[in-house]
């Protein structure tokens, strides 16, 4: 399933993104701020689905509109503009669109036009049946962490919105990963257009994008139903992760604090360490949402065969800085001659967080920090 997306605000394409992928899971979802970019994407390859801005720096909106129409009069075209007035809404209505929204526009009412404009058999039609096959498919498609955020605590973070700081915010959200890293992508994004800067700590991202955009999105997040995991064996395996990298990004924060190095981006990096695990437990999902049988010994071959594949390219996919991937990285693997301090502490930090910092290597990397005589004053604890 192909679905366009069409808005030159970079921020409200990344909200409607984050929208259309808790609505349709499986979609392969396009971006782009262009008239010319769009229209030539839709020769070419067509789309079961467009959200349509208006008004672009190259012209309207409604011309791609007038231009599907002419050869297809089936495709759902959701026209989202800043204009309420009644008569651009008859005027878009007059070309064949099959919704009108007006910015700035709610989350849900986003979600119910998109809901009843595509056949909820054909999404599940769309989810292929062989694993293998869709566990490679589904690596270049945009996917949503599996979150357990709930609906009702963020409508009421909104209502409080006017009490809330960034650093509320942050001290709320610190363990959620999902939520975490699509602020992050979201930050980077708005960042690399502003100032070409990267974005390496959810306190800064959310100063980024703005308290508003931020919750909203929490909110899209919280309302993807298919980003709570319904099977019990993935739900308990997607808990285990989630307690594996909180306990990292826990000694991660504790090792960068006894250096005096900010810990807020080691944090993000603990974080982060097992995204590859997680997005393969959302297809599996997926696999199982669409008559899939799944298998024990299926999970387990996925686990370790694909994780690494979809953690590399999320990591891409998220325009996450080369900094904050590397410290990412550093969690799995440390070559013998690396003398990066940060790496340093986050496989350090990988290594306590399971319960082996008796292990030679851990003690070695402790000694390298010049914190050897902090552990040994600290004992077992």
């Amino acid at each position: 399933m192909k679905i366009l997306i069409l808005e030159d605000d970079r921020l409200l394409a990344d909200l409607l993104e984050t929208i259309i992928a808790g609505v349709y899971p499986t979609a392969s979802i396009s971006v782009t701020d262009k008239l010319g970019v769009a229209t030539e994407q839709w020769l070419k390859h067509g789309a079961d689905l467009m959200v349509i801005d208006w008004n672009l720096p190259d012209g309207s909106g409604l011309d791609l509109v007038k231009t599907v129409r002419k050869e297809d009069e089936i495709t759902p075209l959701l026209m989202v503009s800043g204009r309420s007035d009644r008569d651009s809404v008859v005027a878009a209505a007059h070309y064949g669109i099959n919704g009108y929204i007006t910015k700035p526009f709610s989350v849900e009412l986003v979600r119910q036009k998109l809901a009843v404009l595509i056949n909820p058999e054909k999404i599940t039609r769309d989810v292929e049946l062989d694993l293998d096959r869709l566990l490679e498919a589904s690596i270049d498609m945009v996917i949503q962490l599996p979150t357990s955020i709930d609906p009702a605590s963020v409508l009421e973070l909104m209502a409080q919105k006017q009490d809330l700081s960034p650093v509320r915010l942050v001290e709320l959200w610190s363990g959620e990963v999902a939520l975490v890293s699509r602020i992050l992508d979201v930050a980077n994004s708005a960042s690399f257009q502003r100032s070409g800067e990267p974005v390496g700590n959810i306190r800064n991202a959310i100063g980024t994008i703005g308290l508003d955009m931020a919750l909203q999105h929490a909110l899209a997040m919280s309302l993807d139903v298919s980003g709570h995991l319904q099977d019990k064996r993935l739900a308990a395996k997607a808990k285990d992760f989630l307690d594996m990298v909180e306990n990292v990004a826990r000694e991660a924060r504790q090792l960068a604090g006894d250096l005096r190095l900010d810990p807020s981006e080691f944090h993000s990096a603990g974080l982060l360490s097992r995204i590859g695990e997680l997005a393969v437990l959302k297809v599996l999902q997926q696999f199982v949402d669409g008559g899939g049988k799944l298998v024990d010994e299926q999970i387990e071959t996925a686990l370790q065969k694909w994780p690494q594949a979809y953690g590399n390219r999320l990591k891409v996919q998220w325009r996450l800085p080369i900094q904050l991937r590397n410290l990412v990285g550093a969690v799995h693997m440390l070559t013998r001659d690396t003398t990066s301090e940060s790496a340093l502490v986050m496989r350090a930090a990988a290594l306590r967080a399971r319960g082996e910092q008796r292990s030679p290597e851990c003690q070695r990397l402790i000694r390298r920090l010049g914190l050897d005589h902090d552990e040994k004053g600290r004992g077992d604890d």
